[in-house]
């Protein structure tokens, strides 16, 4: 995977996604298989700070933050990284 892809998965978890999944059940009739049902789902996947972390130019030390101040962080790069992507 080159350089560019890693960051562009990394962003794309950074700032969450969007996935759609497709469940289908199968009957066994007469030698055959047959669809009997199929179900299509979107989920959500959450923005992850661990990632927006990861696009930081020159990391950080987040260790002695506070949960308040992780969070404000988290706001602030989501943020960020929109702006960028919309650029």
């Amino acid at each position: 995977m080159g350089e560019e892809k890693l960051k562009e998965a990394i962003l794309k978890v950074a700032l969450g996604y969007s996935v759609e999944e497709v469940t289908e059940e199968y009957d066994a009739r007469d030698g055959e298989l047959k669809l009997v049902k199929r179900k299509e789902t979107k989920k959500d996947v959450p923005p992850d700070l661990k990632a927006a972390k990861l696009l930081l130019d020159g990391g950080g030390d987040y260790s002695s933050f506070t949960d308040e101040e992780l969070e404000r962080e988290k706001k602030r790069l989501l943020k960020q990284l929109s702006e960028e992507q919309n650029d």
